[in-house]
């Protein structure tokens, strides 16, 4: 009912405009569950084979005239949490027709070769999404809504002029058919979006933004990292010359090195962790100069954030005053620095999930051969993990019981290294604690103004509705002008714009609010800006 009457609200012409297209579950005898039929890739499939002339018996439910949809050439695809701003979608359509970006399919090579099946655009954290917590604050980046003040850069755009699809962003239906139709075995792909990027060739349009929430809690985000390496090694056959297909043989592997190095590259980045933590404990407990293991963990993780804030130093925009550079360039090398702590403070937890994943993988793709397609929402991590104290030390154990162990060894048999080793152990052993205070959802701060700053802020308002009253008037048809320039001679521009027009309304009810006012004067005032805007 709710899409029929939007249908009615915003009626244009005979087609509708709103759908709503609904899966049923079907039984997954693999894993012995009732699911959507391959997630979110199965709901993809199901969609363009649909909008191309295929069965309506993937849905149980279709809500809309879907007449008009079998001439849609574009999908923008995003998750829950994804806001799309306004003109965005205009912006990503308008990226994905142009000529130069109109994918070109190889029969021979099978995949796309030149132009983009896929654009995905930048994804930056919301402002509400970084200020639930200390730990989204970390590592959301940058929140806002100005991407002008900050250079952002791919390596593989720039280099290769291919970027990776994450999942959110625009495709054009033929050509993503085209390249993926028949291409994978059912209950294998989990992240999808990587290698759908490599066989449709995915191009990254770094001038369209789009927001998302970031996970507030560790234990949520480590929850979607686990899911996240399950996926990736669930595409290690993809780096072989022959890859599985939907009819249970193989075949040759159509993926370019570029992309095979891409999910490589994710494989590489899972086992980061581990590496580090044994480079540690081997360095303390069996190979010398322990000092020269520490040290190069400590570069390893210190160095990349180094040297990047330290160029954001000397690359002030041209548009930013300089005292504005800086105090943010200082603010970024703080929040890199908090990074790094974290990182070190985390980093046998890290290596503990990391190869857990790995671990659970391999055995599911060769023995088990189920609960391959195992996924839960971000959104059902962050409110099913455990969040109490208790919870993240029985989930964290493995931190200090590192930390305990690895110091009792080295009391007894390496006593010298202990000054070494002993200020990252501690961090190991505090790491729960941390993670959970560092978790915990942020109060409102509350804000008490002295009495001298309540008068300077109503001298501030009184002076701000000077200007309204001044010349809001009659001779302006009660309509705000532009500006009023006082030097070198009085001058008023005579022109108001929508915004001007907004404001004056609003700075009407504020000087109610204020007592500067009465509601008649309110009234009056408003009634004889509609009068206007009425005519206009």
């Amino acid at each position: 009912q709710g899409i029929e009457k939007l249908n009615e609200k915003y009626r244009t012409s005979i087609s509708d405009i709103f759908f709503l297209f609904h899966r049923p579950r079907r039984f997954n005898p693999h894993d012995q569950i009732w699911m959507g039929y391959e997630r979110k890739r199965g709901k993809l499939a199901e969609l363009n084979s649909f909008l191309r002339g295929g069965s309506r018996e993937c849905f149980s439910l279709i809500v809309g005239n879907t007449n008009a949809l079998e001439k849609v050439k574009y999908i923008i695809t995003l998750d829950t949490d994804t806001q799309l701003p306004r003109d965005a979608a205009r912006q990503l359509i308008g990226a994905m027709a142009h000529p130069l970006n109109r994918p070109q399919y190889d029969d021979h090579r099978q995949r796309v070769c030149a132009g983009y099946g896929i654009l995905q655009p930048r994804v930056a954290v919301s402002l509400p999404g970084a200020n639930r917590s200390q730990y989204a604050r970390m590592w959301g980046s940058d929140a806002g809504i100005d991407p002008y003040t900050r250079v952002i850069s791919d390596v593989y755009q720039d280099l290769f002029e291919e970027g990776s699809f994450i999942g959110k962003g625009i495709y054009e239906i033929d050509a993503f058919e085209r390249a993926l139709r028949g291409r994978f075995p059912e209950n294998r792909i989990l992240s999808h979006d990587l290698i759908e990027g490599c066989y449709a060739r995915a191009g990254l349009l770094s001038d369209v933004q789009l927001y998302e929430d970031y996970p507030s809690r560790y234990s949520a985000d480590v929850s979607r990292r686990h899911r996240w390496i399950r996926g990736d090694w669930q595409l290690l056959r993809w780096l072989l010359p022959m890859v599985p297909s939907p009819n249970a043989s193989f075949q040759t592997n159509p993926l370019s090195m570029l992309s095979r190095w891409k999910i490589f590259d994710n494989l590489r980045r899972s086992l980061s962790p581990l590496a580090l933590t044994l480079l540690l404990l081997f360095g303390w407990t069996v190979l010398p100069a322990p000092w020269l293991w520490t040290l190069a963990v400590l570069g390893i993780t210190l160095l990349p954030s180094l040297v990047s804030t330290t160029l954001d130093h000397f690359q002030k925009p041209v548009d930013v005053l300089f005292h504005r550079h800086i105090f943010a360039a200082f603010r970024e090398t703080g929040r890199s620095l908090g990074q790094i702590i974290f990182t070190l403070l985390c980093l046998p937890y890290e290596a503990y999930f990391s190869i857990d994943a790995v671990i659970r993988t391999i055995w599911r793709m060769l023995a088990g051969k189920k609960r391959l397609l195992e996924w839960n929402p971000s959104g059902d991590s962050d409110s099913t993990s455990r969040k109490g104290f208790t919870g993240v030390c029985r989930t964290m154990w493995v931190s200090p019981a590192i930390a305990v162990v690895t110091t009792s060894h080295l009391v007894f048999s390496r006593p010298e290294t202990l000054a070494i080793a002993l200020p990252v152990l501690s961090l190991w052993f505090i790491s729960p604690v941390i993670a959970w205070w560092i978790s915990e959802p942020l109060k409102p701060r509350q804000v008490r103004l002295s009495p001298d700053q309540i008068k300077f802020l109503r001298k501030i308002s009184r002076k701000t509705w000077g200007f309204f009253e001044t010349f809001v008037t009659l001779e302006e048809n009660w309509l705000p002008p532009d500006n009023f320039q006082e030097h070198p001679l009085a001058k008023i521009a005579h022109r108001t714009s929508p915004t001007n027009m907004g404001l004056a309304l609003l700075a009407n009810l504020s000087a109610w609010d204020f007592g500067y006012i009465s509601a008649g004067q309110l009234t009056d005032r408003t009634a004889n800006a509609f009068r206007t805007m009425k005519v206009m």
